[in-house]
Order: C-alpha cells, then structure tokens, then sequence
C-alpha cells in the first residue's frame, strides 16, 4: 500500500511576521524585555507564537526581527528577514507606518491605500495595532516602520512594478496565514491589476496567459503597460472580478490549448487541474469542416497543439472559431456586463492565429 501523502505545511505572511517583530520590540520598549517567543493574534482569532530572529535597542527606540516561513508554498518572501523598529510618539498622534529598506510606496490610485502612502496593506496595519494595544492600551502612539533588507531584489519577481508599488515589497495578508498553492496572492494580484487600471480610466484592459502572449498583445494592440493583466490560469479570476468592477473593453489573450479550454467552458486553465476534451476539438472540426478523416484524427490526438498543426496542415483553420467559442463563454461568465469583450490567440511563437469579433454580453443579448 502507498502512504499517505504528507499534507503540504501553512506558512505566515509577512503581515503576521511584520505584527510579530513589531509587538516584541513594543513589548521591550514598554516592558524593558523583548519576549521570544513573541505571541500575536491572526484575524481569525487564533494565537500563534514567532521565534525572533534578532533583537535590540537603539537612540529611538527598538527594534525586532522575524524570518518569513511560507511554509510550502514558493513564496518569494519565503527565508526574508522581517524587521520593526518602533519608537514613541506625543500624545494622540496613534499609530504611523513608515516604510524601510525594501518596503515599497504606492504611487498610483486604486488599491487599498492611496499613492503616497507605505506598500503596508490595511488587514497588516489593523494587525499592528491590535497587537501594540494588547501591550498598552487603547491610548497607543507609535511609528512603527517595517523594512525587508534585500526586498527591493525581490519585489522584482512580483507584480509590483506594474500595480505602481515602487521601491521594495508590500506587506501583505488578509488572514495572516499562507495557504500551499491556495493561489490567492496570484487572484489578489489580479483584482488589484484590475482595480488600478480602473482608477486611472484606462479605456482597454489584456488579461494574458503567459508571457509570450502578454508580449504579442500589448504589440497587437499598443497597450501601455498599466493595461496588462497577468492572469496566469485564472481566467475566471479576471472574469468574475470584472462582472462586479467592469472596464470599458477587456481583451482575453493565450496560447491555442489554454484558450481551447476557455472554449471548452474551463475558468481553471492549469493543466493539472482541467483538461481540454479531445472528442469535442474533433467536433469542432467537424463543424468547421467536411473533412470525416480529420476529424476522426484529432479525436485519437493526444495534446491540443498537435491536433490544432493537423488542422493547419490540412488546410483547416480553426483559431478564429475556437476564439468564438472561447468569447462565448466569457460572456456567459460576464452575465449582463456592458464589458466589451474579444478573445485573441497566438502560437508559441507570438503570431495571432486567431481572432473572434468584439462583444458585450449584454449586447450579444439584445441581439438575441
């Protein structure tokens, strides 16, 4: 018998890292002794213990340290050095969040926090302050600035730059916890892309799958930068978000087999996760075409890129048609939405090889 997969391990976010350094290096400011381990409350309720990297005091105030477990998720902050330095503040002047080393400013509007303001998200401020109050009171006046040495290294592997977060990371977290491949910073990521572009009025929005089709579409249409949407697998991410925060014109753009499951009525294109229907390529085909052999091919073909180059070969163009149905269930996905929609492919190597028309679900229901 085989044994049991061993279950995938939670790691904390930087938040819960962050709120930890911060009420150690409070607790010894107020206290004159840095507990460790230093125990926080999550939004959630539960109490979780850090052990403290380092610790301190210096001419402001004090300051704590935790390294960053993400558990098994491959997470880029993962083994990062969090540190806190707080330092009192007058009466009634509460709580103020700085920035450090490798801790970004937002810029632009649209997300949580206006430009101008530390890349340190609402839920880890809240975390923050709960867990300073838990030491003194409700009458509590700090600066408390977080700092990530090495963060502006690996802000470069996030979507940072392009949300108009500059300078290092965010400190990030809604439930205080990471989840292994729970893929909700990646769908965060994506509504927060969305909301951005909304907020500064951008006229047309692409969600692409990958980078060769993010490349190829932002050429196709001479998109700013601002306009990309990386959506990865998460079709539906993007879709259900802009069914309730609509854009003006939303372009869907991916390579042939992700956009052939987007055609299939698939809002997960991972492929472990779904699969493209070789029997309904073939009928496609059929419909496309009176080619009986073809068809019957492409039925016993295993991948869909294959399937799609025996097509061609054969003088049979599907992309156009596989796009169609693709805007079809996108529009499905959209219910009503006046979104302007079109669904656009392009082969391994960037060149569109299909298109579908522009279209709003609720035009494409008046026309009905």
């Amino acid at each position: 018998m085989n044994a049991e997969a061993t279950p995938l391990r939670r790691g904390w976010t930087t938040g819960s890292c962050a709120t930890a350094a911060a009420k150690a290096a409070w607790t010894a400011l107020e206290h004159g002794i840095f507990p460790d381990p230093i125990r926080i409350s999550l939004p959630g309720g539960q109490q979780v213990d850090f052990v403290l990297a380092g610790h301190g005091f210096h001419q402001d105030g004090a300051w704590a340290s935790v390294i960053k477990d993400a558990g098994d998720d491959p997470d880029v902050t993962h083994g990062a050095l969090i540190r806190a330095d707080i330092r009192k503040l007058g009466a009634e002047q509460g709580i103020v969040f700085k920035a450090g080393e490798g801790v970004g400013h937002i810029t632009r509007p649209g997300l949580p926090l206006p430009p101008g303001e530390p890349a340190i998200n609402p839920v880890p401020r809240n975390m923050m302050r709960t867990a300073l109050q838990e030491v003194s009171g409700s009458n509590t006046n700090a600066e408390i600035t977080i700092s990530v040495p090495g963060g502006i290294g690996l802000a470069e592997k996030t979507l940072n730059s392009r949300l108009g977060i500059v300078g290092g990371l965010s400190i990030l977290g809604t439930t205080g916890i990471v989840i292994p491949f729970s893929c909700s910073a990646w769908i965060d990521s994506i509504h927060r892309g969305i909301d951005v572009a909304r907020a500064l009025g951008l006229p047309h929005l692409a969600a692409s799958t990958g980078n060769v089709s993010e490349t190829a579409i932002q050429k196709f249409y001479g998109l700013p930068e601002t306009a990309l949407i990386e959506m990865g697998d998460f079709a539906g991410g993007v879709l259900k978000y802009v069914r309730t925060h609509p854009v003006s014109r939303l372009t869907i753009a991916g390579g042939i087999a992700k956009m052939t499951k987007l055609a299939q009525g698939r809002l997960d294109l991972h492929s472990g996760r779904s699969r493209a229907d070789m029997a309904e390529f073939a009928t496609l085909t059929r419909t496309v075409s009176a080619n009986a052999t073809l068809a019957d091919d492409i039925a016993q073909t295993q991948t869909i890129a294959e399937a799609f180059l025996k097509a061609r070969v054969a003088g049979v163009e599907l992309g156009n048609h596989i796009a169609r149905q693709a805007l079809n269930v996108a529009l499905d996905v959209l219910d009503d939405s006046a979104t302007i929609v079109d669904v656009v492919l392009f082969d391994r190597m960037g060149v569109c090889v299909g298109r579908s028309e522009l279209l709003s679900a609720h035009e494409r229901k008046r026309l009905r």
